[in-house]
């Protein structure tokens, strides 16, 4: 069963508003967390839109291995990096360097 959408992304955005500074977590994680693990795609797509909401921290978020997927929906080529940069996470090739150190756990941390 597909979950309704407007709410989910609702909830989607919530988790990430908590994401502490200079820490990211993944689509998964989020999805896990909200009791839909399947569902880290979902996540993706209400992450894209989230680029435009300045409460939603949408540039710590990432896929499981800490690669910059949702690079291309921020304005600006390098947007997303500069900002995880701004936040001391080092990036290299669109990938978080020490992606374990800096990866937040919704499920761990909540």
């Amino acid at each position: 069963m597909e979950p309704d959408n407007k709410n989910f992304f609702q909830k989607v955005y919530e988790v990430a508003k908590l994401i502490p500074y200079g820490r990211v977590t993944s689509y998964g994680a989020i999805a896990k967390y909200l009791g839909a693990a399947r569902s880290a795609r979902m996540v993706g797509w209400a992450m894209n839109g989230a680029g435009a909401m300045e409460d939603v921290p949408a540039h710590r978020v990432v896929n499981k291995v800490g690669l910059l997927t949702g690079k291309h929906h921020f304005d600006g080529t390098n947007l997303m990096q500069q900002l995880l940069e701004s936040e001391g996470i080092e990036v290299v090739d669109h990938q978080i360097v020490d992606f374990d150190k800096h990866f937040w756990d919704p499920w761990k941390e909540l």
